[in-house]
């Protein structure tokens, strides 16, 4: 497996741990977050902590207090394990959170951040402290998308696997087609100071929408017609911005909101480090194999995509970042071992063959599987987010799991 699936493994267990920690609340202030930059010293850390173990003993409450300082111990034991932190830092929380009934259990995260920590942090409150870490899950590339045409303007951005729609502008250009006692030339007069204004406000908007943003790669414009062109052409955009513009102009049939989508189609390839575009290619991919006669090179579905993953059939997975699915093998007390892949690896389960009670003794992520099956075969796993409408087909249509074959398995 390639350096991009690595990155990919390292995002998807990250992006994983962020949408479980930001879940947890604590009873009262207990859930202790610590990041930890790379300048800093473990031994500073550990004599931070002792400080605010001594100070744990002044909470009114016993219970709050004894789950404050379990939460410093078991940091602490973990920060031993390291000589110096990672080069990007680490983020460790730690607490007690609620369970069924009175119950509560501890849970401990140790995350090393995508990006750099810059400065050390120790919080201990309710919830756990996430906001540094969860902007690095932003993805940082974007394009700017304008479609445009005398009737209406809509202005949107893509980044990552979202398009957002910024704003849409309707025109108070009126038709050539008029009726009364105006001159035909008064008229085109007006018209064209309306068009003028028009054009000036969606400019204006763009400069305020797009000009200071350095992760800004491009500008990409379409519409119907002759109007973006004139709109390009006579400069009504910002001097910084009109450098951005991507080349050719799109023709697109519309310049509502389905314009914008439909521009992203279009320019698909003149996009550059965009994962919404990389998601699009695949999965046409994928929809092109599925449409032959015989399906083509193509598997959906947990059990057929699985038995081709280990059969080392397949060059591309495509797995949807919302299948969250845990593969668990269970035991029961006759001994029955068997496997079973569910939402979640909590309550009772049942024995498969016997109906008894069984216990969990495996519990994996299943895409993390996937990526550990994927890596033995040299294929390429491709995580895809719900949020396009590619990655949205891929959940409804497919069961959130795909792949492109590299040969047909019979």
């Amino acid at each position: 497996m390639g350096d991009s699936s690595t990155l990919d493994r390292a995002r998807y267990d990250f992006k994983k741990a962020m949408q479980e920690i930001t879940q947890y609340r604590g009873r009262g202030t207990e859930l202790i977050s610590v990041y930890v930059p790379e300048s800093k010293q473990i031994s500073d850390v550990m004599s931070y902590l002792r400080e605010e173990q001594s100070q744990a003993s002044n909470i009114k409450s016993k219970t709050t207090m004894k789950n404050v300082t379990s939460a410093i111990d078991s940091i602490a034991s973990r920060l031993k394990t390291y000589k110096s932190p990672p080069p990007n830092g680490l983020v460790i929380f730690c607490g007690e959170v609620p369970r069924a009934g009175d119950q509560t259990k501890m849970v401990q995260y140790t995350v090393v951040p995508p990006e750099p920590i810059t400065a050390f942090l120790y919080r201990c409150d309710s919830s756990f402290f996430t906001e540094t870490l969860e902007a690095m899950l932003l993805d940082k590339t974007s394009y700017g998308l304008i479609t445009i045409d005398r009737r209406e303007a809509t202005i949107g951005i893509v980044s990552g696997s979202r398009i957002s729609i910024l704003k849409h502008f309707d025109s108070l250009v009126p038709s050539k087609h008029h009726q009364g006692g105006q001159s035909s030339v008064r008229f085109e007069r007006l018209i064209e100071i309306a068009a003028h204004e028009f054009y000036k406000k969606v400019a204006e908007y763009c400069t305020e929408a797009f000009l200071d943003k350095p992760e800004l790669k491009g500008i990409v414009v379409g519409g119907p017609g002759a109007t973006k062109d004139f709109f390009v052409k006579e400069e009504y955009l910002h001097h910084e911005l009109r450098k951005k513009i991507v080349s050719p102009l799109f023709d697109t049939g519309n310049t509502d909101e389905s314009g914008i989508r439909e521009l992203v189609e279009m320019a698909k390839d003149a996009m550059e480090g965009i994962k919404l575009t990389e998601e699009k290619k695949h999965v046409q991919r994928l929809l092109d194999e599925i449409r032959k006669p015989d399906g083509g090179l193509s598997a959906y579905g947990y059990s057929d995509v699985r038995a081709a993953t280990e059969a080392g059939a397949v060059e591309t997975l495509l797995i949807s970042e919302a299948l969250d699915k845990r593969h668990i093998t269970l035991e029961c007390q006759s001994g029955h071992v068997t496997k079973e892949v569910v939402a979640s690896s909590e309550g009772k389960h049942v024995c498969g063959e016997c109906g008894q009670s069984a216990q969990v003794i495996e519990d994996n992520d299943l895409v993390d599987e996937f990526f550990e099956m994927a890596e033995g075969f040299g294929t390429s796993l491709q995580i895809i987010s719900p949020e396009s409408e590619e990655g949205d087909m891929l959940v409804k249509a497919f069961g959130g799991i795909a792949a492109i074959l590299r040969y047909k398995l019979s």
